[in-house]
Protein backbone atom coordinates (compact mmCIF):
# COMPACT_ATOMS: atom_id res chain seq x y z
CA UNK A 1 0.00 0.00 0.00
CA UNK A 2 1.45 3.64 -0.68
CA UNK A 3 1.28 6.56 0.61
CA UNK A 4 -1.82 7.67 -0.28
CA UNK A 5 -3.28 4.58 0.39
CA UNK A 6 -2.52 3.41 3.83
CA UNK A 7 -4.98 3.39 6.98
CA UNK A 8 -5.73 6.36 8.69
CA UNK A 9 -4.24 7.30 11.86
CA UNK A 10 -6.78 9.17 14.18
CA UNK A 11 -5.61 12.31 15.41
CA UNK A 12 -3.76 12.47 19.27
CA UNK A 13 -2.90 14.97 21.76
CA UNK A 14 0.20 14.44 23.63
CA UNK A 15 1.89 16.68 26.26
CA UNK A 16 5.21 16.62 28.11
CA UNK A 17 6.11 17.30 31.46
CA UNK A 18 9.00 17.71 34.06
CA UNK A 19 11.06 19.69 35.54
CA UNK A 20 13.76 22.32 34.89
CA UNK A 21 16.56 21.14 32.20
CA UNK A 22 15.22 17.33 31.76
CA UNK A 23 14.94 18.43 28.15
CA UNK A 24 11.24 18.03 27.12
CA UNK A 25 11.87 20.48 24.18
CA UNK A 26 14.34 18.48 22.81
CA UNK A 27 12.34 15.51 22.90
CA UNK A 28 9.55 17.16 21.58
CA UNK A 29 10.79 18.11 18.21
CA UNK A 30 12.37 14.51 18.22
CA UNK A 31 8.71 12.99 18.37
CA UNK A 32 7.59 15.51 15.75
CA UNK A 33 10.38 14.33 13.46
CA UNK A 34 9.19 10.80 14.02
CA UNK A 35 6.04 11.40 13.13
CA UNK A 36 6.39 13.20 10.03
CA UNK A 37 8.69 10.18 9.09
CA UNK A 38 5.64 8.32 9.16
CA UNK A 39 3.50 10.60 7.29
CA UNK A 40 1.69 11.86 10.34
CA UNK A 41 1.11 15.60 10.08
CA UNK A 42 1.57 17.01 13.94
CA UNK A 43 1.83 20.84 15.51
CA UNK A 44 4.75 21.36 17.87
CA UNK A 45 3.85 23.95 20.84
CA UNK A 46 4.44 24.77 24.35
CA UNK A 47 2.97 26.20 27.12
CA UNK A 48 3.06 28.89 28.61
CA UNK A 49 2.58 29.69 24.95
CA UNK A 50 1.98 28.70 21.53
CA UNK A 51 -0.44 31.47 20.31
CA UNK A 52 0.32 34.95 20.09
CA UNK A 53 -1.90 36.35 23.17
CA UNK A 54 -0.56 33.11 25.39
CA UNK A 55 3.32 33.85 24.76
CA UNK A 56 2.47 37.27 25.41
CA UNK A 57 1.43 35.93 29.31
CA UNK A 58 4.63 33.89 29.19
CA UNK A 59 6.81 36.77 28.76
CA UNK A 60 4.81 38.56 31.44
CA UNK A 61 5.11 35.83 33.84
CA UNK A 62 8.37 34.15 32.92
CA UNK A 63 9.99 37.60 33.82
CA UNK A 64 8.39 37.47 37.34
CA UNK A 65 6.44 40.62 37.03
CA UNK A 66 3.55 38.90 38.94
CA UNK A 67 5.80 37.61 41.77
CA UNK A 68 3.97 39.97 44.24
CA UNK A 69 0.20 38.82 43.16
CA UNK A 70 1.19 35.43 44.32
CA UNK A 71 0.58 32.23 43.00
CA UNK A 72 -2.90 32.09 42.75
CA UNK A 73 -2.54 34.97 40.48
CA UNK A 74 -0.16 33.02 38.39
CA UNK A 75 -2.65 29.72 38.22
CA UNK A 76 -5.01 32.14 36.43
CA UNK A 77 -2.24 33.71 34.18
CA UNK A 78 -1.62 30.20 32.82
CA UNK A 79 -5.31 28.97 32.86
CA UNK A 80 -5.75 32.44 31.04
CA UNK A 81 -3.17 31.38 28.20
CA UNK A 82 -4.25 27.91 28.36
CA UNK A 83 -7.86 28.64 27.42
CA UNK A 84 -6.87 30.64 24.40
CA UNK A 85 -3.91 28.10 23.70
CA UNK A 86 -6.63 25.18 23.36
CA UNK A 87 -9.36 27.25 21.93
CA UNK A 88 -7.10 28.70 18.91
CA UNK A 89 -4.67 25.93 18.49
CA UNK A 90 -5.03 22.74 19.63
CA UNK A 91 -8.73 22.04 19.37
CA UNK A 92 -8.39 23.07 15.47
CA UNK A 93 -5.37 21.25 14.80
CA UNK A 94 -7.45 18.06 16.58
CA UNK A 95 -10.03 18.42 14.49
CA UNK A 96 -8.00 19.03 11.02
CA UNK A 97 -6.92 15.64 12.07
CA UNK A 98 -3.60 16.62 12.98
CA UNK A 99 -1.13 15.24 16.35
CA UNK A 100 -0.51 17.91 18.97
CA UNK A 101 2.75 17.24 20.78
CA UNK A 102 2.99 20.27 23.80
CA UNK A 103 5.76 21.01 25.63
CA UNK A 104 3.76 21.32 29.46
CA UNK A 105 0.49 21.56 29.71
CA UNK A 106 -2.15 21.69 32.83
CA UNK A 107 -0.30 19.50 35.01
CA UNK A 108 2.83 21.90 34.90
CA UNK A 109 0.36 24.26 36.55
CA UNK A 110 -1.11 21.39 39.02
CA UNK A 111 2.40 20.57 40.18
CA UNK A 112 3.92 24.46 40.36
CA UNK A 113 1.02 26.85 41.35
CA UNK A 114 -0.98 23.89 43.12
CA UNK A 115 1.10 21.00 44.87
CA UNK A 116 4.38 23.09 45.48
CA UNK A 117 3.04 26.50 45.54
CA UNK A 118 0.24 25.62 47.65
CA UNK A 119 -3.05 27.25 45.87
CA UNK A 120 -6.00 25.87 46.54
CA UNK A 121 -7.00 22.62 44.83
CA UNK A 122 -10.26 23.38 44.50
CA UNK A 123 -9.26 26.74 42.24
CA UNK A 124 -6.85 24.35 40.43
CA UNK A 125 -9.32 22.04 38.99
CA UNK A 126 -11.96 24.77 38.38
CA UNK A 127 -9.13 26.29 35.96
CA UNK A 128 -8.33 23.65 34.79
CA UNK A 129 -12.02 22.25 33.53
CA UNK A 130 -12.66 25.28 32.62
CA UNK A 131 -9.56 25.60 30.21
CA UNK A 132 -9.28 22.53 28.90
CA UNK A 133 -13.09 22.30 27.85
CA UNK A 134 -12.73 18.56 27.48
CA UNK A 135 -9.18 18.58 25.34
CA UNK A 136 -7.49 16.51 28.18
CA UNK A 137 -4.22 14.75 26.61
CA UNK A 138 -4.36 11.23 25.24
CA UNK A 139 -1.29 10.29 26.64
CA UNK A 140 1.43 12.64 29.47
CA UNK A 141 4.92 11.71 29.06
CA UNK A 142 6.71 12.49 32.21
CA UNK A 143 10.41 13.20 32.05
CA UNK A 144 12.08 12.68 35.20
CA UNK A 145 15.51 13.14 36.23
CA UNK A 146 17.40 14.34 39.57
CA UNK A 147 17.11 18.40 39.97
CA UNK A 148 20.86 18.29 40.83
CA UNK A 149 21.50 16.94 37.12
CA UNK A 150 19.02 18.70 35.77
CA UNK A 151 20.12 22.31 36.95
CA UNK A 152 23.55 21.09 36.05
CA UNK A 153 22.34 21.04 32.14
CA UNK A 154 20.25 24.62 32.45
CA UNK A 155 23.40 26.11 33.56
CA UNK A 156 25.57 24.39 30.75
CA UNK A 157 22.95 25.61 28.56
CA UNK A 158 22.71 29.09 29.36
CA UNK A 159 26.79 29.07 29.12
CA UNK A 160 26.37 27.86 25.77
CA UNK A 161 23.83 30.19 24.82
CA UNK A 162 25.68 32.85 26.22
CA UNK A 163 22.48 33.52 28.95
CA UNK A 164 24.20 32.79 32.07
CA UNK A 165 23.09 36.01 33.53
CA UNK A 166 19.35 35.36 32.81
CA UNK A 167 17.37 32.84 34.55
CA UNK A 168 13.51 32.58 34.21
CA UNK A 169 10.69 32.90 37.19
CA UNK A 170 11.15 28.74 38.19
CA UNK A 171 14.64 28.21 37.26
CA UNK A 172 15.92 30.51 39.98
CA UNK A 173 14.33 28.70 42.43
CA UNK A 174 16.65 27.13 45.21
CA UNK A 175 16.88 23.19 44.71
CA UNK A 176 14.48 22.12 47.90
CA UNK A 177 11.81 23.50 45.28
CA UNK A 178 12.88 21.70 42.40
CA UNK A 179 13.22 18.42 44.68
CA UNK A 180 9.49 19.20 45.76
CA UNK A 181 8.26 19.88 42.42
CA UNK A 182 9.86 16.18 41.06
CA UNK A 183 8.05 14.43 43.71
CA UNK A 184 4.97 16.08 43.06
CA UNK A 185 4.82 15.51 39.51
CA UNK A 186 5.49 11.87 40.62
CA UNK A 187 2.77 12.16 42.52
CA UNK A 188 0.70 13.18 39.27
CA UNK A 189 2.04 10.27 37.78
CA UNK A 190 0.49 7.96 39.87
CA UNK A 191 -2.39 9.39 40.82
CA UNK A 192 -3.46 9.14 36.84
CA UNK A 193 -1.50 6.00 35.29
CA UNK A 194 -3.62 5.72 32.67
CA UNK A 195 -2.36 8.71 31.13
CA UNK A 196 0.80 9.66 32.48
CA UNK A 197 3.88 7.40 31.80
CA UNK A 198 7.48 8.42 33.99
CA UNK A 199 10.56 8.40 31.83
CA UNK A 200 14.27 7.91 33.25
CA UNK A 201 15.69 11.63 30.98
CA UNK A 202 18.98 11.18 32.64
CA UNK A 203 20.44 9.37 29.19
CA UNK A 204 21.21 10.22 26.10
CA UNK A 205 18.89 12.14 23.60
CA UNK A 206 18.63 9.53 21.02
CA UNK A 207 18.28 6.46 24.06
CA UNK A 208 15.54 8.61 25.38
CA UNK A 209 14.08 9.40 22.12
CA UNK A 210 13.70 5.68 21.68
CA UNK A 211 12.13 5.20 24.43
CA UNK A 212 9.40 7.86 23.94
CA UNK A 213 8.39 5.87 20.40
CA UNK A 214 8.08 2.79 22.15
CA UNK A 215 5.80 4.25 24.49
CA UNK A 216 3.74 6.05 21.65
CA UNK A 217 4.07 2.96 19.69
CA UNK A 218 2.48 0.61 22.53
CA UNK A 219 -0.33 3.24 23.36
CA UNK A 220 -1.29 3.63 20.08
CA UNK A 221 -0.90 0.53 17.86
CA UNK A 222 -2.64 2.07 15.14
CA UNK A 223 0.68 3.52 14.18
CA UNK A 224 2.23 -0.01 13.71
CA UNK A 225 -0.60 -1.06 11.85
CA UNK A 226 -0.18 1.83 9.31
CA UNK A 227 3.43 1.17 8.94
CA UNK A 228 3.03 -2.72 8.47
CA UNK A 229 -0.01 -1.68 5.48
CA UNK A 230 2.63 -0.05 3.39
Amino acid sequence: MDDNTRAPVSSRFITFEGGEGVGKSTQVRKLCERLSDQGISSVRTREPGGTPKAEAIRSFILQGKPESWGVGAEAVLFAAARLDHVNALIAPALEEGKWVICDRFADSTRAYQGLTGGVDSKLIDSLEALALDGHAPDLTILLDMDPGTAFGRVRQRAAEDGLAGIIDRFEKEDLSFHHRLRDNFLAIAKANPQRVIVLDADKDQEALAAAIWQVVEERFPELTQNRRAI
